[in-house]
């Protein structure tokens, strides 16, 4: 115990932020998606809270996440401005929307969206690449994906990322341009948990969450090139789809 904190009950925390930032810094999404999904799923946070805390410490790992991919030139600045101020303002709006709602009656329409996460990635890891060409739709895809990402608690990378691919976008500046762009969107959307919620929601699972993150975000840049993306995807689609569903499920039976 260190400063009054067992460090061996952050461990899991530490464990969970790592691997989903790993899975992000390859994908250009999910670490928000399964750290809420956690959270929320299996140690009861607050959809709020659970949202507030996982973009507490995305701030810090996209801004690590961001350097990462700038050095190894997986930016597409063009796209990367036409993407970052509606992705703010979505995440305004989706912050303050989640935040002046009851927290029982938000989840379960909370975890169908992330349920639909899931299977949207499940059907892109199915359906493999397409032929690179110039997305035309960005800046609602941007406000949407902003919006969605604050209501529930990640969904920036797979709403925005998948949904460029689908457009043909370049895989891998494509990754390197969410991921980097994401730290603006993350820096709002906490301003506006802390106006609305206050500092209550950013916890002792916080701590364990970023440590974990930022140990594993300078890889993002790297795996960006190398990793292959479809199996990471489809294992995403898998986690999201069984977890969330199991959420659904018990909201609606119990």
């Amino acid at each position: 115990m260190i400063f009054g904190v067992d460090l061996s009950a952050l461990l899991p925390f530490i464990a969970v932020g790592f691997a989903a930032q790993m899975v992000d810094g390859a994908l250009g999404m999910a670490f928000g998606i399964i750290n809420s999904t956690l959270l929320v799923s299996f140690l009861g946070v607050p959809p709020a809270h659970a949202s507030a805390m996982v973009h507490a410490v995305e701030t810090f790992t996209t801004a690590a996440s961001g350097a990462s991919h700038v050095l190894h030139r997986n930016i597409n600045w063009r796209l990367f401005f036409r993407l970052v101020i509606p992705g703010m303002i979505g995440g305004a709006l989706g912050a303050y929307v989640l935040s002046n709602i009851d927290a029982s009656a938000a989840k379960p329409f909370v975890m169908a969206y992330l349920t639909s996460i899931g299977l949207y990635l499940l059907y892109r890891a199915w359906r493999g690449a397409v032929e690179p060409r110039e997305p035309k739709i960005i800046e609602p895809l941007g406000l949407a994906g902003g919006f969605l990402d604050a209501a529930g608690g990640g969904g920036w990378g797979p709403v925005v990322t998948s949904n460029l691919l689908v457009q043909g976008a370049s895989p891998r500046t494509t990754i390197g341009t969410v991921n980097t762009s994401e730290f603006f969107l993350t820096a709002t959307i906490s301003a506006t948990f802390i106006a609305t919620l206050g500092f209550a929601a950013f916890t002792f699972q916080t701590l364990g969450i970023l440590i974990g993150g930022l140990i594993a975000a300078p890889f993002g840049g790297f795996l960006a090139k190398r990793v292959p993306a479809r199996p990471l995807m489809a294992m995403v689609g898998v986690l999201l789809t069984l977890t969330s569903a199991y959420t659904v499920y018990r909201a609606l039976v119990g």
